[in-house]
């Protein structure tokens, strides 16, 4: 018994390790994380069927304009801290109750339902597959979910055969993750129930994730006017200036003379200070974030305020990056923008939405600063291929 319970609580340490993965990324142990973890993602993303676990299906990079898409991600923020802190009191409940040699703790939530904490950390996992939304991680909250329906089955036989007197007729007077009376209506009984239950569980979540994943596409700001590149704008204000500016961008000598006919572009049109944009491409030493002094100010941001680091972008979080021009502003900042041109490979475009499809392959390939105003050049620079983090699959919007 004690084998298995070992074998439960590595899966869920597992899983809290991965859906904890944009923690770890933009702290300096991301090299040692990603030379285990990374094998594992690259070895998925050989094969079709595989993929998709490796693909994200909600907004992370681009600030989203439609309100359905900021409660989700606010509401993955709520999930997240709720669910911790309802683990912790309950935690607290039970060791002062082991310490204080009192039994089996009865009070609190514990006196509506009998496994509290397991509720908390599935809200908790939830939360951060909300975080964190790739697909890999929505999967294995599920696989974790089923691990802590066996590890509360088993709690409960262990406490029946210790404390029956007592533990019975708690149980009678309890639900198991639900009050006695919602459980009785939702939860099957017959094992058949059961299975059918634990399917559409897996169908609901995993299914919904591709539906957030399709609706989250139909909902960028995409600029497409001419035949080859496809333009998605970062922040949503922005899509005015990529209406207006990116033909003549595309006109420019030194953009043109890089844009081959025989290939599709997609194009990202981002503050030149655009925090993430290290996930797009290497575009310097100073986004790939890992190598920062600042985890904890980004860890709380990303948590505590969703939308704020997407848009006031590195300048605002460490103080400016760029020298001030003329007017006094940062260059980062106004209208100077940043253009990281991608070529699309291994699928046939024949819509913006295959852009981004989970088979598509993004190669970094050249960015482009201007100053959309005055159409002025500032700077150009040929890309490496890979982001930031190397070969490591990241999020596409």
């Amino acid at each position: 018994m004690n084998k298995s319970r070992a074998v439960f609580n590595s899966a869920i340490v597992l899983y809290f390790i991965i859906a904890l993965e944009v923690l770890i990324m933009i702290s300096p142990f991301a090299g040692f994380f990603y030379s285990v973890f990374n094998p594992f993602l690259l070895e998925t993303a050989k094969y079709p069927a595989t993929r998709w676990l490796s693909a994200f299906y909600l907004p992370h990079m681009v600030l989203p304009q439609d309100w359905f898409l900021q409660f989700v991600r606010v509401m993955g923020s709520v999930m997240f801290v709720l669910g911790a802190v309802i683990f912790l009191a309950c935690a607290a409940q039970i060791y002062t109750a082991k310490l204080t040699k009192k039994g089996a703790v009865h009070g609190g939530l514990y006196s509506f339902i009998r496994h509290p904490q397991y509720l908390a950390l599935g809200m908790a996992g939830l939360g951060l597959a909300i975080l964190w939304p790739r697909f890999l991680s929505i999967l294995l909250w599920l696989v974790m979910i089923f691990v802590y329906y066996a590890l509360a089955k088993d709690e409960e036989r262990r406490m029946l055969k210790a404390h029956k007197e007592t533990y019975d007729p708690y149980m009678k007077k309890t639900g198991m993750f639900m009050p006695k009376g919602i459980e009785k209506l939702l939860a099957p009984s017959s094992r058949i129930g059961k299975a059918a239950l634990a399917c559409g569980l897996v169908g609901f979540f995993l299914g919904g994730a591709f539906l957030l994943r399709a609706y989250t596409i139909n909902t960028l700001t995409l600029w497409t006017k001419t035949g080859n590149v496809t333009a998605i704008a970062i922040l949503p204000e922005d899509g005015f200036k990529m209406d207006h500016r990116m033909g003549d961008i595309l006109s420019l000598p030194e953009v043109q003379k890089r844009i081959r006919d025989n290939k599709h572009y997609l194009v990202y049109f981002l503050p030149r200070d655009y925090i993430m944009q290290g996930m797009i491409a290497d575009t310097g030493g100073q986004w790939k974030l890992y190598e920062q002094h600042h985890s904890i100010s980004m860890i709380t941001d990303w948590i505590f305020h969703p939308f704020r680091h997407l848009r006031e972008g590195h300048h605002a979080m460490h103080g400016g990056m760029h020298p001030p021009n003329q007017n006094g502003s940062a260059m980062g900042d106004g209208l100077v923008r940043r253009l990281i041109f991608l070529s699309i490979e291994d699928v046939e475009v024949k819509s913006p939405a295959d852009l981004f499809s989970i088979n598509a392959l993004r190669v970094p390939q050249f960015m482009v600063d201007v100053d959309v105003h005055n159409l002025k050049l500032i700077n150009i620079k040929d890309l490496l291929h890979g982001s930031g983090w190397g070969t490591v699959p990241t999020p596409v919007f």
